[in-house]
């Protein structure tokens, strides 16, 4: 994936692009893990490795609207 300083220099229709993906796969990991938490068929490694992915994805929607809706106090 793109370093975040390669996203700051991105067109704001790509980063919007970009955004809505990460959300997507975000809401489907969200989606694995509840389901293969419910029928108990991972292992505890599996379910680490997909929160670990989850907490990513969750970070780079973070960096993006920052870029996106930057904080400006007026």
């Amino acid at each position: 994936m793109n370093a975040p300083s390669d996203m700051s220099m991105k067109s704001e229709e790509i980063l919007r692009h970009e955004l809505e993906v990460f959300r997507h796969e975000h809401r489907d990991l969200d989606e694995a893990i509840t389901a293969l938490q419910e029928r108990g068929t991972a292992d505890r490694l599996t379910l680490q490795r997909l929160k670990k992915k989850k907490l990513q994805l969750k970070d780079r929607i973070a960096y993006i609207e920052d870029l996106l809706y930057p904080d400006i106090i007026a």
